[in-house]
């Protein structure tokens, strides 16, 4: 099936009322109509044939048509009923031969069955348009339930962009900065205006690059640690000492766990790095073994 001129607004319109379709504002979708930085964004990804490929909002698959060419094995994750209908059609003889598949529904509640399928030796890179209203949810999904994507290249909201890639002691760092630096090293390289999409947001688009740590940044409880980081930032304007009452138990002494980091109690969160909140996890959950033991040993 022929599909439709990714390059043109209009075309792209016309092909939607044809087909009896509509665009989805629940769904956060915005075509990227500008070809050169669907090409930018393809060759940034890397990808090489064998490789497999998620792509998260392949809508009408104008970014899919690329990654498939550059001969990588696509996963595509959709909820839209009417692109999953089109999507086999357009790539019909990739879809026949293995080399594009399509799954169906909401990606927050089929992205870890299909994590679990993955063969844990190949490399697994996340690519995509994502869409505004589940961008950061998806990626901070993924991270929680400790699944590190290879290479991502993605365009979000810009906000979301700069969360991700904020340094300490900036207004946009976060928990979810540090929980996306933990894995990856984070890379803001194309602002995108509205104008390059259909239909037109009304905020500019960051594309982002996400590689993998590597030596990654490990931890005995990657749980504890994600528990603790947002604790930690749960308000922002009170000290650590005071946060860090939540992931505590109250029978371990917290100013002993700070000044074994060399980490003032009265600091704030949103000064630590990433090590340091690393360093804070894993002293603290040494410091609740040791005092659970000799709990458990009276």
């Amino acid at each position: 099936m022929q599909h439709p001129d990714y390059d043109s607004p209009n075309a792209l319109k016309e092909f939607m009322e044809q087909s009896g379709l509509a665009m989805q504002k629940k769904f956060g979708q915005n075509f990227m109509v500008t070809r050169s930085a669907r090409e930018k964004i393809v060759s940034t990804l890397g990808a090489q044939k064998g490789n497999c490929v998620w792509e998260v909002g392949p809508g009408l698959g104008s970014m899919t048509e690329l990654l498939l060419k550059t001969g990588a094995q696509v996963t595509a994750f959709e909820i839209d009923k009417g692109f999953i209908q089109l999507l086999p059609q357009f790539f019909e003889n990739e879809n026949k031969t293995g080399t594009f598949t399509l799954v169906q529904g909401d990606v927050l509640k089929t992205w870890h069955k299909e994590a679990l399928q993955l063969n844990k030796n190949n490399q697994v890179f996340l690519f995509g348009n994502l869409p505004y209203n589940i961008a950061a949810t998806f990626i901070a999904d993924t991270i929680t339930k400790g699944f590190v994507f290879d290479r991502c290249v993605f365009t979000v909201q810009k906000e979301v962009a700069l969360r991700m890639a904020a340094a300490p002691s900036t207004p946009n760092y976060s928990a979810f900065s540090v929980l996306c630096q933990k894995e990856y090293t984070v890379k803001n390289f194309m602002e995108l205006p509205p104008a390059a999409f259909w239909p037109r947001p009304q905020v500019a688009s960051q594309a982002v690059l996400l590689t993998k740590r590597e030596p990654a940044l490990t931890c005995k409880d990657p749980a504890f640690f994600v528990r603790m980081v947002h604790a930690l930032f749960a308000s922002r304007r009170k000290t650590l000492s005071n946060n860090i009452k939540a992931i505590l138990p109250s029978w371990v002494d917290a100013d002993a766990i700070f000044n074994s980091c060399g980490i003032a109690k009265t600091q704030r969160a949103e000064n630590l790095t990433v090590e340091q909140f690393l360093q804070l996890s894993e002293t603290a959950q040494s410091a609740m073994m040791a005092v659970g033991g000799k709990e458990s040993g009276n």
